[in-house]
Order: C-alpha cells, then sequence, then structure tokens
C-alpha cells in the first residue's frame, strides 16, 4: 500500500488537520506526513515535523528507571518513601506502601489527574511532588488498574533524586542523546528550534488551533515530550535490541503486572510503561497519548520486528488511529487489530437502575442517567485551565453485554468502551479512558 498516499486520505476523511506516520520494516525505516500543522498559517506537516507525543512520553520515562535499576540504584519493589522521603499522599498507608512497580504499572490506586501548574523552574517537578500530598485513593494500592498521571511525574522526580539531574537532562543523557534522536525536545523553548504542529479543537467546521499550546512543566515525565514520527519509532526500536537496555530489562517490560478492567481499545494488561495486547497469538507492546488537541501512538511487534508510530493535531484522530492500525498492520504482518465489541443483533435488557449514578475522580465527574430506558453518560472535565477549553462529552452508551457499553456522541465515529465492575470488597466502578472512575452516589 502506498502509505504516503493513504496517509493523506485517511486524515482527510476523519477531518485531521495534519499528520505524521513512520514504520520500521523488514529493516528499513518509512516516513509519511499529510495536511497541516496549523490551520491558521497552513504550514504543511512534513516527516520532519515535531508533535507533542502526550502519554508515550511514559514509555520512555520507564525505560529511564529500568537504566537505574540495572545500575542498582532501585529495584521495582522499593517503596516510594525510600527513595523520596518526603513523598506523601492523603492515605498514609497507601504512602508507606506504594512501591516503584505500583507507579509503573497505574496500580498505586493514586487518584492522580492533578494538572497542576507548580513553575517552569527546575524545582517544578519537587514541588508537584509535595503537592501530591492531598491526594485520595481511589482503590488500595495493587487491588486494580487506573491510570495515574501523577504517578509519573513522581517517577521522574525519583529519577532527578537518584541521577542529580533535572528529568529533562536526565532523558537527554539517558534516552536521547545514547539513541542520537535529533528531533526529540522536552520543552517549547526547544520545540521552537524546529518545524512544530499546533494542536486543534472542535471538528469540522468548528476546528481550531488550541489557544494553550502544551501542558504544563511538571506534566514533563507523564507526557511533555515532543519528538519526530521517525524519532519515535528510533526510540521504539531501542525495545527491540539491547542498544539501550539490557535484555532482561526490555523482557521484565513486557511481563504482564495488571488485567486491565477495560481491555476494549486498549490492551489485555499493563507491563512495565507498556500497555500490552496481543493479535492472532502475537505480542504487542503500545502506548497512547493525549495533550491539548494532539495524540500519538507507538506500536512495537517485536516478534515480527516491526515499530510504527501516527502523530496528529485534531480532528477525528481516535478514528484516524483506529483505522490507520488496522490496515497498516494487516498490509505489512496480515494482523488483525483487536476491534470494539459490537452490541449484539438483539438488544440486551438492562435495569438502568443498576448503573445510574454520579462517578467520580479528581476533576472528572461521570454522571450516568436514564433517558427512554437507554444509559446517558456526561462527562465533565473540571480541571482549572482545561475545563475551559470544551464542552463536557455527551454521550449515549449502548450495551454489549450487562457490564460493557459503547459510547458515542452521533458525530465522532470513534466509540468509547465502557466497562462496570465492582471490587471484591464491592464497591461499584465504571471504567474507561483507562481509569477507575468510583461510583459515589
Amino acid at each position: 500500500m502506498n502509505w504516503g498516499v493513504r496517509l493523506g486520505e485517511l486524515a482527510a476523511e476523519h477531518g485531521v488537520p495534519g499528520a505524521s506516520l513512520a514504520v520500521w520494516h523488514a529493516g528499513e525505516l518509512t516516513e509519511h506526513a499529510a495536511g497541516v500543522l496549523n490551520l491558521a498559517t497552513g504550514v504543511a506537516a512534513t516527516p520532519d515535523s515535531l508533535f507533542q507525543i502526550g502519554s508515550v512520553t511514559k514509555v520512555w520515562t520507564a525505560t529511564q528507571v529500568m537504566l537505574l535499576a540495572e545500575r542498582g540504584a532501585l529495584t521495582l519493589d522499593t517503596p516510594v518513601r525510600a527513595l523520596l522521603p518526603e513523598f506523601a499522599v492523603a492515605d498514609e498507608e497507601a504512602s508507606r506502601t506504594v512501591t516503584v512497580r505500583h507507579l509503573l504499572t497505574h496500580t498505586s490506586g493514586i487518584d492522580g489527574d492533578l494538572f497542576l501548574d507548580t513553575g517552569r523552574g527546575d524545582d517544578c517537578l519537587e514541588r508537584y511532588v509535595a503537592a501530591c500530598a492531598d491526594l485520595v485513593q481511589l482503590h488500595p494500592p495493587g487491588a486494580t488498574q487506573s491510570y495515574v498521571n501523577a504517578a509519573y511525574s513522581v517517577l521522574g522526580r525519583v529519577i532527578e533524586r537518584l541521577t542529580g539531574k533535572v528529568w529533562d537532562a536526565a532523558l537527554r543523557e539517558m534516552v536521547i542523546e545514547p539513541l542520537g534522536l535529533a528531533r526529540t525536545v522536552t520543552l517549547p523553548e526547544e520545540a521552537l528550534l524546529h518545524r512544530a504542529a499546533v494542536g486543534h479543537l472542535g471538528a469540522g467546521a468548528d476546528l481550531r488551533p488550541t489557544p494553550v499550546w502544551g501542558l504544563m512543566r511538571p506534566i514533563g515525565p507523564a507526557g511533555l515530550i515532543c519528538a519526530s514520527a521517525a524519532d519515535v519509532v528510533r526510540f521504539g526500536r531501542a525495545h527491540l535490541d539491547s542498544s539501550l537496555l539490557k535484555d532482561e530489562s526490555r523482557a521484565a517490560m513486557r511481563v504482564p503486572q495488571v488485567e486491565v478492567p477495560n481491555p476494549h481499545g486498549l490492551g489485555e494488561a499493563w507491563g512495565l510503561g507498556w500497555i500490552l495486547d496481543t493479535w492472532d497469538g502475537v505480542r504487542v507492546l503500545w502506548h497512547s497519548g493525549s495533550t491539548i488537541g494532539q495524540q500519538a501512538a507507538l506500536w512495537v511487534i517485536p516478534e515480527r520486528g516491526i515499530v510504527a508510530a501516527l502523530l496528529t493535531n485534531g480532528g477525528h484522530d481516535s478514528a484516524l488511529r483506529q483505522d490507520v492500525a488496522r490496515e497498516l498492520f494487516a498490509d505489512l504482518a496480515g494482523l488483525t487489530v483487536r476491534a470494539l465489541p459490537e452490541p449484539p443483533a438483539e438488544p440486551v435488557p438492562i435495569d438502568p437502575a443498576r448503573y445510574t449514578g454520579l462517578y467520580e475522580r479528581k476533576h472528572v465527574r461521570t454522571l450516568i442517567t436514564e433517558r427512554d430506558g437507554a444509559l446517558h453518560a456526561r462527562v465533565e472535565v473540571t480541571t482549572p485551565g482545561l475545563a475551559e477549553l470544551g464542552p463536557p462529552l455527551e454521550l449515549s452508551l449502548v450495551p454489549v453485554d450487562e457490564t460493557t457499553f459503547l459510547g458515542s456522541d452521533g458525530d465522532n465515529p470513534a466509540r468509547v468502551p465502557f466497562v462496570f465492575f465492582t471490587l471484591p470488597d464491592g464497591t461499584p466502578y465504571v471504567h474507561f479512558s483507562a481509569r477507575a472512575n468510583p461510583r459515589v452516589s
């Protein structure tokens, strides 16, 4: 397939302003780009353009942690407090027992979508860790999986403490320079030296450049890398050989650590940093990321020697990612990407009262209500500085079975899977967007 053409076709179909795709396959790197970096300026997207890769950054930070483990500076089961005596959350038992492994695998239970600006100074992560003292628990450590952005900022501070360098400098010394990544940066003033993408909000005729270019600096280890698609692939290739990590470290990162309550559109389990999935019996390592109006995905298929990265800047980019992955991996390796489940032909009878209520975690309120015998979800982001960037998400929920529902807003072709589940103690949750949301009323 001619991906130079196909990427542009799919981007146009999904209203995505710009996209960059890089692929390592059969010992060769190919790069493609389509569209523009900014609708306001019309600057074309090129293969060397930088996009924000969001939470794909977490695999880079996890790689730093594994390098420190190789040096004997920590173990995965070292309590965080042994490395950062000042570390604390609202629950003292969690403060004492949460380990490096809990942070890497999103099993700490900390309600940690803490998007807090603690300044641009080199002490921003130190100040961020201090602010974590008020974070409560969504569940006990190790009880289940729920995505924790704060966990990786804390890991960034651990890296600073053990290396004596700010996280950005440590990343450059440990990963960027050894791999020769000339188009990978972490700070906006560095991105300005390159051809950099701007995120876009809305869709269709309402698509517009975001008024805020990026997130605050303390989110760095969780999601602030800016890179070209080719550099992201070069990083992914380092997880195919021993150019950066020892064989045993790379193998450890691929071992399932916790099952994901909602594997639909995500993956079966979490490893150390990586999301783990299986397509046609073949192990896939991957991670996605979102920032303000930008998205990214990195896939690594060790058994086939394939690495691919897709970077986008708005529109229906989740739907674009799904289509690119489905067609790309079928084309390169004959693999069928995990698809979302489909509702059965016969509607699933449900008791709405079993699901309705308010589910809440830090800065996200999800109200599940009944409308004409069906379920509806209103997802409202309340993060200061981010809540103003878009209206609440209104989704109709269609049941696949008694626990799994697909959310649709009627416009975006991408659907959001919701899974309702309870812990052994009976606490009810709804799991979506990789997070466990407890019912509070």
